[in-house]
C-alpha cells in the first residue's frame, strides 16, 4: 500500500509486525518499553482536556520538523532511531505525523490508536506512574 500527500514522497507501509499504532489500553507498557509520549494535541486542547503526565508536550504545526533529526528546528533527541509514541485528540493527526516521520527515516515513529479521547476513556488521562509521584514529591520548592 503506497499512500501519496505533496509535498512528500510516497509512503510505504510499515512491514508486519511492526508495531505502528499503540491500543490506548497498552500506552502504560509502551512508555515503560521505552516509547516516548508527545502530545500534538494544540495548547488549548491540553489545557480543556488536561495534561499526559510524562509526555512532550509540541504545537501540532511544528511537530513534524522538531521530531525529524537534521532539521533546523530539531529537538536534539531527534534522531532516526528515537521511539515516538504521538498522541493527538482522537488519533488521526498522530497517525498522518507517524507516517511523515517514518518517510523521513524515523523507523520507530508510532501512534496513539484513538488518541488523547481514548486515553480518557480507558481512565489513564492524569493518571501518576509509581516514579512520577516520589520524583514529583522528591522535588524542592
Amino acid at each position: 500500500m503506497t499512500i501519496t500527500t505533496l509535498p512528500v514522497a510516497p509512503i510505504e507501509a510499515p512491514a508486519s509486525g511492526d508495531r505502528f499504532s499503540v491500543p490506548a489500553h497498552h500506552f502504560r507498557v509502551a512508555v515503560e518499553a521505552g516509547l516516548r509520549a508527545v502530545d500534538i494535541r494544540t495548547q488549548d486542547r491540553r489545557s480543556a482536556g488536561g495534561a499526559i503526565h510524562g509526555a512532550l508536550a509540541l504545537d501540532p504545526h511544528d511537530a513534524l520538523e522538531r521530531l525529524t533529526p537534521g532539521t533546523g528546528d530539531s529537538l536534539r533527541t531527534a534522531s532516526a532511531d528515537a521511539r515516538w509514541l504521538l498522541i493527538s485528540d482522537d488519533g488521526d493527526d498522530a497517525e498522518w505525523l507517524a507516517w511523515h516521520l517514518r518517510a523521513r527515516g524515523v523507523t520507530g515513529a508510532a501512534f496513539l490508536a484513538g488518541g488523547h479521547d481514548a486515553l480518557r476513556r480507558h481512565r489513564l488521562n492524569g493518571d501518576l506512574a509509581a516514579g512520577e509521584l516520589a520524583m514529583i514529591s522528591d522535588h524542592p520548592q
